[in-house]
């Protein structure tokens, strides 16, 4: 029996019937995918609700949606993002530990020019037990300069300062800490009000008083002489006797050796170069700290002897603070009420001679200690005429 073949049409493949087959493989290979996705999504969910649960963590989905809902320019931003940076702090009273203020006063910009119009400013740092008796002569003094100032109060911990909001004092007290005259905790707190002040970027010049010290120039004298100055002020000289020389310790080399030791008053005057350098020492700071100790008297060697070192170049090598030694004993004499006279303010405003950016000047003392509380009331009558403030 012979079995009949069909006829194909000329060009055409015979037909194979597949595709019921092929839908299958089809459908199983996307199921593949699908499941680790599904999966994928379902841990997703598990360690969402866990997070939320356990560590209070919530969508940012809520944020994201704000910031689509609310355009930006890229100028605006940045503005915003830099003044993050140039905007002084508002509460001194910060947390920061010793250690994370100091590295946070050491940030030092690599451009030297400012993108913004930067106010050079100067820090007036009052290093003081407790109580600013002469702070009525000091409002005068900083009357009408606002924003071309900034003030820091380090007094004991257990200070509370009751200045009123109209004064330029008020809320300006910084996280403070014991100090000992002759001590290495003297120089902290200098180091911690430099720090501080440092967090300003518009501060470019320090100056550090006490609670006895008085202006006795005009702000519009003392702003562009410091301002303008080529130096930083600190009276630093090499005292071959017992009193300077004398308080070296061997033990301080290499980092120090005696040729290198000097002297010189606590009370400076410095721009932010020279406030970094101090405030970011690590160098000489354990040497001072454990091979300085009373009679050496820290404060009248560390600084002194520190900058000498690195940067000589930037002291003027005197102080612009004035005071009287001339009572003999261990501390300069202090003045009163009584003290007070025409005599004695000719005396404290003439008659000196220095170098200012290498020029031969007669303006030499901006300021001037050490004077009781009970000078306030005649100082502050003879203040227009002889201050001129």
């Amino acid at each position: 029996m012979q079995l009949s073949s069909l006829p194909m049409e000329e060009g055409n493949e015979p037909t194979v019937k597949t595709r019921p087959t092929q839908s299958r493989v089809a459908r199983q290979r996307l199921l593949w995918l699908l499941v680790p996705f599904l999966l994928l999504c379902v841990a997703i969910s598990f360690i969402s609700l866990y997070m939320i649960r356990y560590f209070g963590v919530q969508t940012t989905l809520p944020t994201a949606l704000v910031s689509f809902q609310k355009c930006v320019n890229v100028e605006e931003r940045n503005k915003l993002d830099l003044e993050h940076w140039i905007r002084p702090p508002s509460n001194l009273l910060h947390n920061m530990t010793e250690a994370e203020l100091l590295w946070r006063a050491s940030f030092v910009p690599q451009i030297k020019e400012y993108p913004f119009a930067r106010v050079p400013k100067i820090a007036f740092m009052f290093l003081t037990k407790g109580p600013l008796p002469l702070a009525p002569l000091w409002e005068r003094f900083f009357k009408g300069h606002k924003g071309l100032y900034s003030i820091y109060i380090h007094a004991l911990p257990s200070f509370q300062a009751d200045f009123p909001s109209s004064s330029v004092f008020y809320r300006r007290q910084i996280p403070s800490q014991l100090t000992e005259w002759g001590t290495m905790s003297m120089c902290d707190a200098e180091r911690r009000l430099l720090a501080n002040a440092l967090l300003d970027i518009s501060n470019e010049r320090f100056v550090l008083v006490s609670e006895s010290c008085i202006p006795i120039y005009d702000f519009n004298i003392v702003y562009p002489y410091l301002t303008k100055s080529n130096h930083s002020f600190m009276g630093v000289f090499d005292d071959p006797g017992p009193f300077g020389r004398g308080r070296y310790s061997y033990n301080m080399a290499p980092e120090v050796n005696i040729a290198e030791w000097r002297k010189g008053s606590q009370w400076f005057e410095i721009n932010r170069k020279v406030a970094i350098y101090i405030t970011g020492d690590t160098k000489f700071y354990p040497k001072f700290l454990e091979f300085c100790r009373p009679a050496c008297y820290v404060d009248e060697h560390y600084f002194p002897t520190m900058l000498t070192i690195q940067a000589g170049d930037l002291l003027a090598n005197r102080s612009v603070t004035w005071v009287d030694w001339s009572r003999g004993g261990p501390h300069p004499g202090t003045f009163g009420k009584a003290d007070i006279t025409e005599e004695f303010l000719k005396r404290l405003l003439e008659g000196e001679t220095c170098l200012y950016n290498n020029q031969t000047s007669s303006l030499c003392f901006l300021f001037a200690r050490k004077f009781a509380p009970s000078a306030l009331e005649p100082l502050l009558l003879v203040a227009p005429k002889y201050f001129g403030y």
